[in-house]
C-alpha cells in the first residue's frame, strides 16, 4: 500500500472528528470547525517549497513551539500575526504531536455540540 502523502494524513486525522468541514480557500484546502477555521495545508507556496499545516494555536503556543523547535514550527505569513502557528511537514513531522496541534486548534472553533460529542457526553 502507497505511504500517505502530507495531505491525506492531516485529512485523515480531522475526518474523525465531527462538523468539520474542508473547502478551498485561496486555493488551499482548509478545515472549518463548525463556522470557523482551524487549519489550512499549503504545498509550499507560502514555505519557500515546503509542505505545511497551518492551525490555530491558543495565545502564546505559536512563540512557544518556534522558539522550542524552529526547524519545525514558524510563524506563518498572514495569519502568523493572529498566533497561528505553521508547521512544517516534510521532515518526518511526529504526527503525534501534528495530531494533538490540529485537536487543540479544532477545540478553540467548534461549537459545543461538536466537542460534547467529540468527548462523549
Amino acid at each position: 500500500m502507497p505511504r500517505k502523502t502530507p495531505l491525506e494524513r492531516v485529512r485523515a486525522i480531522i475526518a474523525q472528528w465531527p462538523e468539520t468541514d474542508e473547502r478551498l480557500s485561496h486555493g488551499s484546502p482548509t478545515w472549518w470547525g463548525g463556522k470557523k477555521t482551524f487549519a489550512t495545508y499549503h504545498t509550499g507556496t507560502y514555505d519557500e517549497g515546503r509542505p505545511a499545516v497551518w492551525l490555530k494555536a491558543a495565545p502564546g503556543l505559536q512563540e512557544a513551539l518556534v522558539e522550542a523547535d524552529p526547524d519545525r514550527f514558524y510563524r506563518p505569513k498572514y495569519v502568523g500575526p493572529s498566533g497561528w502557528v505553521g508547521v512544517r511537514l516534510d521532515k518526518r513531522p511526529d504526527w503525534g504531536v501534528v495530531e494533538g496541534l490540529l485537536l487543540e486548534g479544532y477545540r478553540l472553533v467548534a461549537p459545543k455540540r461538536a466537542l460534547k460529542q467529540l468527548d462523549g457526553d
